[in-house]
């Protein structure tokens, strides 16, 4: 389902906003080991450049949610009314279920993607800045990536199936809800949590995969910057938090990923009528 196109702009304008957001989150490592170093030498300059880049994340970041708030807000409401207009003919425990599908389209749009683009930003400046201390550690970092993403694409047909089972069984809830019977309620009840369960334990599987090979990441990069780079007090910092701020916007990919899976979901069946 499309959102309409006269909120494109100010949609962009938010993740514009993300862009220097997540632009200036990633230079305070960088900015926080000069300082370091600055100050064992003496000097309080690179203190103040700190000082002023935060300063300017806490502006950007206040602007943003506020903006944030008033458009998706504004986008819910538009695709909601979209929605109602285009199942009005359904069942009324379908409209309903889809409606809510609906919002989580847009809760997408508003938190999953500024979260992909910050991931996105963090970690081609991560791997820029790891390249620009030892070549070895951004190829290890750029392995990594390919990995994630290679075990992400063995999941995401069975997230894709358990979220349409999921999704069919919450579309009968008002149905079940107004037939009054415990016994069925009962039923529908442990059948979504079957679900939950199943699609929770998947996640789990996937998370821990990908968990344990970001934090070797980490533990190679820091034994390898300590053993075979020359490097200073604040270096040592700058490597270690590029590579723990690698690890976490590697993270949102699965993740975002994962909502995709459900959101295409859901995208399937909000654009199609029920017989």
């Amino acid at each position: 389902m499309d959102a309409h196109t006269r909120f494109y702009p100010r949609v962009g304008a938010t993740w514009v906003l993300t862009l220097c957001e997540t632009a200036l989150i990633a230079l305070v490592p960088l900015f926080i080991g000069f300082a370091i170093d600055g100050l064992l030498a003496g000097q309080s300059a690179a203190l103040f450049q700190l000082a002023g880049v935060m300063a300017a994340l806490i502006m950007v970041s206040v602007i943003r949610r506020i903006y944030d708030t008033r458009v998706f807000g504004t986008v819910r409401v538009e695709v909601g009314r979209t929605q109602a207009m285009r199942a009005s003919a359904q069942p009324v425990s379908i409209l309903n279920a889809r409606l809510g599908m609906g919002r989580e389209l847009v809760d997408f749009l508003e938190v999953e993607v500024p979260l992909v683009i910050t991931a996105v930003v963090q970690i081609i400046i991560s791997v820029a800045l790891l390249y620009a201390f030892d070549a070895t550690l951004a190829q290890a970092a750029g392995c990594t990536v390919v990995v994630i993403l290679t075990i992400y694409g063995f999941f995401h047909k069975h997230f894709f199936r358990l979220n349409g089972v999921f999704n069919r069984q919450t579309e009968r809830q008002v149905s079940i809800l107004e037939a009054h019977s415990a016994p069925h309620i009962l039923t529908h009840l442990l059948r979504l949590r079957r679900m939950e369960v199943r699609i929770s334990d998947a996640e789990s599987a996937l998370y821990g995969s990908i968990f344990a090979i970001l934090l070797g990441l980490v533990v190679f990069n820091l034994w390898y910057a300590t053993t075979h780079v020359a490097v200073t007090p604040g270096t040592i910092f700058v490597i270690v938090s590029y590579s723990w701020e690698f690890v976490e916007a590697a993270v949102t990919f699965p993740m975002a990923l994962q909502s995709w899976s459900r959101l295409s979901e859901i995208i399937q069946r909000l654009n199609t009528s029920v017989a």
